[in-house]
């Protein structure tokens, strides 16, 4: 199984930028499709981003579309997430997960701690 450690989170003001990173160990990461979730407080667990095992396909939710970027980085074992133009709403503990190529939490076996993000109005 793979572990995955979350960083880069914090607080930035509304409309700044914060980039999140996944580094993964154990087994490489290049077997897996990748993914980003949020849980935001009293909130469910929701999906953000999948990007599949070579990079060539990415899939968001429709609330991050044109300010999100899912990338990777086989080499280094790493995902991450560029975050642009932010939002309160965006606030909430940003989790990565290693699966499928899905936007479903069920199909993504291994899971990171998560980092908070917080942005502030």
């Amino acid at each position: 199984q793979v572990q995955l450690v979350e960083s880069g989170g914090g607080l930035v003001q509304a409309g700044g930028s914060l980039r999140l990173s996944c580094a993964a160990s154990g087994r490489t990461l290049s077997r897996h499709a990748m993914g980003w979730f949020r849980q935001a407080p009293g909130k469910e667990r929701e999906f953000v981003a999948t990007i599949s095992w070579s990079g060539g396909m990415t899939y968001y939710t429709d609330s991050v579309k044109g300010r999100f970027t899912i990338s990777r980085d086989n080499a280094k074992n790493t995902v991450y997430l560029q975050m642009n133009s932010l939002k309160p709403e965006d606030t909430a503990v940003y989790y990565c997960a290693a699966g499928s190529y899905s936007y479903s939490s069920a199909d993504f076996r291994s899971w990171g701690q998560g980092t908070q993000v917080t942005v502030s109005s």
